[in-house]
């Protein structure tokens, strides 16, 4: 990718890491000036998401089913290891996809960013 386009697009890339607001922010900046590398990382960061919410249903439903301790809480900080990586790679500039699930991340919502 072009250092040009990173660096353009490298705040939008952050922004789209910090909550569901700075995602919805970042995608607001990005609609006007398309930067694929913005693109990228709003991708991966509403993968996250989205897979963050359907864990949070899935325990919520199921959790009065199988009960097995502590397993809510690996999920999350499994996905919170997969934030953390993928905010790491917009800071650094880079087109990390997040492992296991990037992806399909990029192919899901590629209509996206």
């Amino acid at each position: 990718m072009e250092n040009k386009t990173v660096e353009e697009g490298k705040t939008i890339a952050i922004i789209a890491y910090i909550t569901l607001i700075g995602l919805i922010i970042a995608f607001v900046m990005n609609n006007e000036k398309k930067n694929e590398f913005a693109s990228f990382h709003i991708r991966q960061s509403l993968g996250l998401l989205v897979l963050s919410a359907i864990v949070a249903v899935f325990f919520f439903i199921f959790g009065f089913v199988v009960s097995i301790p502590f397993l809510p809480t690996i999920v999350n900080l499994l996905i919170l290891v997969l934030w953390v990586l993928g905010f790491i790679g917009a800071i650094q500039g880079e087109e990390k996809k997040v492992p296991v699930l990037g992806d399909q991340f990029q192919d899901w919502f590629k209509g996206v960013g």
